[in-house]
């Protein structure tokens, strides 16, 4: 995320009931071309990248920053939640605001990892930046994501059109309990 200020970076791993949040390793390489290269992942993405590419882009460990998490199950990479701020966002809701994005491998899906990983998210920023409310943007059609945003506690802020498809911008304040 940028602008963390004095938050230290990276924080300890963040361990849930099941999962544990952390930084990318070199071991997390493979996993994340995966995900990249996914076209199930990406359906509401705009597509997935080529692996090709992929595989000659991501040549050691990922790419490390600020509020950059790997979600971790029993020692292997499933997904990742990615916390940043834009500060230029054309979406006046979202403009300044916290943004939570998650990617999941589709072996991952339908078990509760994205709602656990994504709140043990939530409740990092919360003791790390107290009083910052986030935003997260999806497609209305991912009907998987709507669930997951409602379950988070995001509240509907805005819809609007992008990439040829119905937009749904939500916003969660502070005190908003995770889910």
């Amino acid at each position: 995320m940028e602008d963390l200020g004095s938050v230290a970076w990276p924080p300890e791993p963040i361990t849930t009931e099941r999962l544990v949040l952390r930084e990318p390793e070199f071991r997390d390489r493979a996993a994340f071309v995966e995900l990249l290269a996914s076209p199930e992942v990406h359906t509401y993405l705009g597509g997935p990248r080529p692996r090709d590419e992929l595989e000659r882009e991501v040549s050691g460990v990922p790419e490390r920053w600020p509020g950059s998490f790997v979600v971790d199950l029993d020692g292997s990479m499933i997904g990742q939640i990615l916390l940043r701020r834009n500060e230029a966002d054309r979406r006046p809701a979202a403009a300044g605001k916290a943004d939570l994005g998650y990617l999941f491998l589709p072996r991952a899906w339908g078990s509760g990892y994205a709602a656990e990983a994504c709140g043990a998210a939530l409740g990092w920023l919360a003791d790390a930046l107290p009083g910052e409310p986030v935003v997260l943007t999806t497609q209305t059609a991912n009907v998987r994501s709507m669930r997951l945003a409602a379950k988070l506690g995001f509240i509907e802020a805005e819809r609007f059109e992008a990439w040829g498809a119905e937009q749904w911008l939500g916003v969660r304040s502070p005190a908003t309990p995770s889910g």
